[in-house]
């Protein structure tokens, strides 16, 4: 019996549960807000400078910081609310953002929609590909030259489908030497699911794994923005180029966090805007980022699952950010639907596969699962696609091309089906059939 029966056996409803995405919706449509951690405050501040007199006067002890960025999580004093601390926070003049720091989950595990073995023989007949003109977009690109960092519960490097995409990666939950699955937990078998759907679009593009979700699939808005900027820039040296160029995010969560916006300008080279908060890099500690950025074609196209409430009223984070190359995927079913469970509405972008998709998971196996969050790496796949056949594209300019050369989705939505083909050629997809 390989592990992922082991795992079935003891637990039947194992669901995906990853930082950020879907949430619980009442019966007048709005989700439920999720918990943030225990004590703690992110801030964002003018300059360095002004982190020491903060902490004095408001009694905070620091907890981490971005690198030399003037960003930082802290921890407020026993017994002291941190939203009583935000407020007076909100006062300084040195202080930019001032916020929680949100726990997050996965969408899939918050609908109960749970997995169900598979088998290759499943994957091979998965209507996905054909329903993203897969085959023919092969003929022009794989992706080769392409690095994709997956930011979820990790990954079984050694799986026969997997282990000759991935990199070496870092776990960010527990800094154990590999990113790999911990089983126990409703998170198991998520990361590896949705890092199988990168490889199946991209088979030349190369997988980062970043283990930001613990064994339960919970993580919180600083462990996310860690990674994600450990994606763009590993070495942390801004000359070499050895960072992800596509980030998928299968996670989502209600509350909206400057800090991770911040971070999101940071990697996907958006150009600044005056007098923004969140996109302010005035401070020295930025000039690594500005380096980086320096060259146009440089930065990540980040791609993020919409979430499953099957509403356009809750938006979910970091995919309902405005920030250009950024790509919030809602997902559709095999008919030409858009699936009954995925978000939509003006504020999501574009939509793809995402009901009774097969893919990888731990011990070498098979599981067919539906969510936004296989929807969202089957479009890092093909931005992929696009970044490999056309390398001097800038991130907003990929995210352009894909929302432009989607084809119409079946019914009175907003949202439109990728192609693959369009994409990497830039022409116009064709009608969809509709049945």
């Amino acid at each position: 019996m390989n592990l992922i029966s082991k795992v079935l056996r003891r637990w039947p409803l194992v669901a995906l549960l990853a930082v950020l995405c879907a949430s619980t919706v009442s019966a007048r449509g709005q989700a439920k807000a999720e918990p943030d951690m225990p004590g703690e405050v992110l801030v964002k501040l003018r300059s360095t400078a002004g982190l020491q007199p903060l902490l004095l006067k408001h009694r905070l002890t620091l907890v981490s910081r971005f690198g030399a960025r003037p960003i930082y999580r802290l921890q407020v004093g026993a017994g002291v609310a941190p939203q009583d601390v935000i407020r007076l926070l909100l006062r300084e003049p040195e202080v930019m953002l001032a916020e929680t720091n949100p726990v997050q989950r996965s969408p899939e595990a918050r609908g109960n929609m749970p997995w169900a073995i598979g088998t290759k023989a499943d994957k091979e007949a998965s209507w996905a590909p054909q329903a993203l003109s897969l085959a023919p977009a092969h003929e022009l690109s794989t992706g080769v030259g392409i690095r994709v960092a997956v930011l979820d519960t990790g990954i079984d490097a050694d799986h026969l489908e997997l282990r000759d995409h991935v990199l070496p990666g870092k776990d960010f939950v527990d800094s154990r030497p590999l990113p790999s699955e911990v089983a126990g937990g409703a998170g198991f078998g998520h990361g590896t699911h949705v890092a199988g759907l990168v490889a199946q679009v991209a088979p030349g593009a190369k997988i980062v794994p970043l283990r930001v979700l613990d064994a339960d699939g919970v993580g919180n808005a600083w462990v996310l923005a860690e990674a994600l900027l450990y994606a763009i820039d590993p070495d942390l040296n801004p000359t070499t180029a050895d960072g992800a160029h596509v980030v998928n995010m299968s996670l989502g969560s209600m509350a909206r966090t400057g800090i991770l916006k911040t971070i999101e300008f940071i990697a996907t080279c958006s150009t600044p805007v005056a007098g923004d908060p969140i996109a302010d890099l005035s401070d020295p500690g930025y000039a690594d980022d500005l380096a980086r950025c320096a060259n146009a074609s440089v930065g990540a196209v980040i791609v993020a699952a919409a979430g499953n409430d099957g509403s356009k009223h809750v938006k979910q984070y970091p995919a309902a950010e405005s920030v250009y190359g950024l790509i919030p995927v809602a997902a559709t079913r095999a008919d030409g639907q858009l699936a009954a469970f995925s978000n939509y509405g003006n504020w999501i972008e574009v939509a793809a596969p995402g009901e009774g998709i097969t893919s990888t998971v731990p011990g070498g196996g098979y599981a067919t699962w539906s969510g936004t969050s296989m929807a969202s790496p089957l479009v890092a796949g093909v931005v992929a696609l696009v970044r490999a056949a056309n390398p001097g594209l800038t991130p907003r300019e990929v995210a352009d091309r894909i929302e432009r050369t989607a084809g119409d989705i079946c019914g009175k939505v907003a949202q439109v089906r990728v192609d693959a083909l369009a994409a990497v050629s830039n022409t116009a997809a064709p009608a969809g059939a509709c049945r």
